[in-house]
Parts: C-alpha cells; structure tokens; sequence
C-alpha cells in the first residue's frame, strides 16, 4: 500500500471518528458549524474523508465538539507498509 492510501484511509477513518462523535450528541452538521467557525458543508467533506484537514480545523472540531483531543484521536490506525514500526 502506497504512502498516499496510507494517508487516503487515515482522512475516512478521522472522519467516521468525527462523525460518530458528532451522532453521538446528537448534533447536526449546521449545530456543530454553529460551536465552530467552520461551514457545514466542510464538516461534511471532512467526515467523509474529501478533503485534507488543517491542524486548525481540527481545533474547531474540538472545540465545536467540546471534546479533548485525545478522544478525538482515539481510533484505530495501521500503517500498511510492512518497514513502518509502531510504538506500542
């Protein structure tokens, strides 16, 4: 697997975090928009893995989900390629 598939899947897989942390209170994409300063139509795209996210884009969803980073970010990753070692 490609570096780029590699990145491709990391994208969709913080995505579906996003989301199922968004369902998970119950919020709509316009609710989320209105905690963050971001537009809902770009949450979308980002719970949907179309887009490459900023770090500072990633602060607004925190802070719009009212979330601590770490929960944001607690999802299951691997690295396809076979040279990459992960800190257990």
């Amino acid at each position: 697997m490609s570096n780029e598939d590699n990145r491709t899947e990391f994208r969709i897989l913080f995505g579906k975090q996003i989301e199922k942390l968004r369902t998970d209170q119950k919020l709509s994409l316009r609710q989320l928009a209105q905690r963050c300063d971001l537009d809902h139509s770009d949450i979308a795209k980002y719970e949907k893995g179309e887009v490459n996210i900023k770090l500072s884009t990633v602060y607004e969803l925190i802070k719009g989900l009212q979330l601590s980073p770490q929960t944001v970010f607690d999802f299951e990753f691997y690295f396809k390629d076979s040279n990459i070692k992960l800190e257990e």
